[in-house]
């Protein structure tokens, strides 16, 4: 496998320092507002269940006027996502009791223990981005045809992705990503597991937590149940399509972070990492998630000051930076292959297509 690797490539560490001047001191302050939005999403949730509760009563015909909320929903999961990225990266608070508790909280709806979320993302991803060693990478065409590479090549946006399972894949691939990354932690705990597109190990300490969390993860979601009587409509209306919808837009996001990149062995953002320019209105309810190049320079940022990082970025690196519109990024994930053949190659499950990066910069 050849990765991308010329002299052209920069570290996230020269990024970090030359910009690092040049941003205020209180980017690196603390955000507490972002945990009382994280709360304010819980509660939302708590509402719409409670409402829920009742929904026996409602008559047949006024069910609809539910599905208004299932989007608020909807959008409350995705927040509590990203509310809880930033807070297990320092940015909201730095100590807090029971901050770990409300870190479990905001990612039970996705089904992450914390403890597995700081090794999968803040250690493994974010040290490794888009590398042979990276877990949320594509998979490479040359890797076993496991149940997890047959359903990525399924699910994922391609040019060969049938639009139902897409619709299907939008609404459950978080899931399915979340799946592999535990089993594969608390069964094997082995870097040579074949059904994530790269393994890693946890310590003995944090795979016993990892389970501990996932426990108190499944009590929540089965006390959901109880408390909504596993009522069908109920459990329609408020607890599978809000999650499904939180997961469409998480995945949104998340396919367009790196899938469209080039693999690179060194770990330089502006080339394998993706930026969007989206409504405004998704960048204030999501803080600034579409400005992902951005977070890769500097993990421990307020995500307030992405759009400042990103003006420095145009300004001295006006030709590197891969800067799309979201309907542009999904137009270009809906023409390409979704394997890697090569560091700068996609193709598809047989091999058979090559198909240059699009945002190959070489």
């Amino acid at each position: 496998m050849n990765l991308v690797e010329d002299q052209t490539l920069i570290t996230q560490s020269v990024y970090a320092k030359k910009l690092r001047p040049l941003l205020p001191a209180e980017a690196f302050a603390p955000d507490p507002s972002k945990l009382v939005i994280l709360l304010i999403n819980l509660a939302i949730l708590i509402l719409g269940w409670a409402i829920a509760s009742h929904l026996g009563h409602w008559n047949p015909y006024l069910l609809w006027l539910y599905l208004p909320l299932s989007v608020v929903m909807g959008n409350s999961v995705v927040v509590l996502l990203f509310s809880s990225h930033e807070l297990m990266h320092g940015t909201v608070v730095r100590k807090l009791p029971g901050k770990h508790v409300i870190s479990l909280l905001g990612l039970a709806m996705l089904w992450m223990p914390p403890t597995l979320w700081k090794a999968v993302h803040n250690r493994e991803h974010h040290n490794k981005t888009n590398s042979l060693a990276d877990p949320d990478r594509n998979y490479l065409w040359t890797q076993p045809e496991t149940w997890g590479k047959w359903i990525q090549n399924l699910f994922v946006p391609s040019s060969e992705v049938n639009l139902l399972w897409l619709t299907v894949g939008m609404a459950t691939a978080w899931g399915v990503h979340t799946f592999r990354n535990l089993t594969s932690v608390l069964i094997f705990n082995s870097e040579s597991v074949d059904y994530v597109p790269a393994a890693f190990k946890v310590s003995a300490k944090d795979r016993r937590t990892i389970a501990g969390e996932f426990l108190c993860i499944l009590m929540i979601h089965l006390s959901i149940l109880v408390y909504l009587q596993f009522d069908p409509i109920k459990l329609v209306l408020s607890y599978f399509l809000p999650i499904g919808i939180g997961y469409f837009g998480v995945m949104f996001y998340i396919y367009t972070n790196h899938m469209l990149s080039q693999m690179t062995s060194t770990n330089d953002p502006l080339i394998n990492s993706v930026s969007l320019r989206v409504p405004q209105v998704f960048d204030k309810l999501h803080f600034n998630f579409s400005h992902h190049t951005e977070h890769h320079i500097f993990p421990g940022i307020n995500s307030d000051y992405y759009p400042m990082v990103q003006e420095l970025l145009k300004t001295h690196y006006p030709e590197r930076m891969n800067l799309l519109d979201a309907g542009e990024a999904w137009r270009l994930l809906r023409q390409t292959p979704r394997h890697y053949k090569d560091g700068n190659t996609f193709t598809d499950w047989s091999g058979e297509k090559s198909v240059t990066c699009p945002l190959s910069q070489k």
